[in-house]
């Protein structure tokens, strides 16, 4: 497998935005990267609460790394609405479940940046991984311990099952080639089915206090506490079980919060762990997007929003290969 991954990022960004102003003389192409999203579906498809896009699901251990490195701030929940037949009833809410109990993921954030993907001269504000370069398009955590599965195998593991890639998406909207090679190895540590309970999808042990949550997650205005609940929920999962540990919980309650309350409190990682940039950064784009009144700034002011405050750099695209 070969692709091509400068000026791109689509698996890193919410970029459908960006069809509207390339339909063109063509609107198939914009509609059917629409249509081929990995929400899309019927109307009987579970569709998750949030809005968000490009959803990598991480895994019970990463998440557990992301607290210890003070990076709860990066993580955020996703539940899926189904149908009333099906799941369990939270509140105003039916989502899916495991037996009885709420089912989700954790994934990585993504505030708005200012982003010039596509070879595109000017910036838009998109919602862009928290761990994204807006100035480089490279993840700042590649090659790291903190760099998930899910993203490493992408599109490979698309390719395996099938699936059509972000690369091909972006092939059909623009010009350029980006999925260079389809080889791939065989799809292998698939966790769907049984064996992603506990290990990548986690279930809520206590479906009556999630309401609340739920309808924040709906609106965006997920509390501290809420997405501590659901961090320390995931971190005391047991692979293969509906299991979960009351040593882990207390332990990913506590370090959420303890993250959680500091991404106010300073501008570098000095005290909070090695990704405590994290939360400052990302209280930071949302208040430059709230206030940006329709002007967009240069991608490079992500050096003093995010560098400044810790994050690691990231190598640019000169030399590599």
């Amino acid at each position: 497998m070969e692709v091509h991954c400068e000026d791109c990022a689509s698996c890193c960004l919410d970029w459908r935005s960006l069809l509207d102003e390339n339909v063109g003389s063509d609107p198939d192409h914009g509609r059917q990267a629409a249509r081929s999203g990995p929400d899309a579906g019927s109307a009987v498809d579970p569709s998750p609460i949030d809005d968000g896009y490009n959803f990598a699901a991480l895994t019970r251990d990463e998440v557990r790394t992301f607290l210890e490195r003070g990076a709860a701030a990066a993580l955020t929940p996703r539940f899926w609405t189904v149908g009333e037949d099906e799941g369990v009833a939270v509140g105003d809410h039916r989502v899916a479940a495991v037996a009885g109990r709420p089912a989700f993921f954790v994934g990585l954030r993504k505030p708005p940046k200012p982003v010039a993907p596509f070879g595109r001269e000017d910036a838009t504000w998109l919602p862009t991984c928290v761990f994204l370069d807006p100035t480089t398009l490279q993840c700042r955590i590649h090659g790291t311990d903190r760099y998930p599965d899910e993203c490493g195998v992408y599109p490979e593991r698309n390719l395996a099952l099938g699936a059509e890639t972000e690369c091909e998406r972006v092939e059909s909207a623009f010009d350029g080639e980006r999925l260079l090679d389809r080889a791939h190895r065989d799809a292998d540590k698939l966790l769907f089915g049984p064996q992603a309970v506990g290990a990548k999808l986690f279930c809520h042990p206590r479906p009556e206090e999630l309401a609340d949550v739920l309808d924040r997650l709906a609106t965006g205005e997920l509390r501290a506490t809420d997405r501590a609940e659901c961090l320390a929920v995931a971190a005391a999962s047991s692979p293969g079980t509906l299991a979960t540990s009351d040593h882990h919980y207390e332990w990913g309650y506590e370090r959420a919060l303890e993250s959680l309350s500091g991404e106010s409190d300073g501008e570098s990682a000095d005290d909070g762990g090695e990704d405590a940039w994290v939360g400052p950064a990302i209280e930071a784009w949302e208040r430059r997007r709230a206030n940006a009144d329709g002007s967009v700034p240069s991608p490079s002011i992500a050096h003093g929003i995010e560098e400044q405050r810790g994050a690691p750099g990231t190598p640019g695209w000169d030399g590599l290969e």
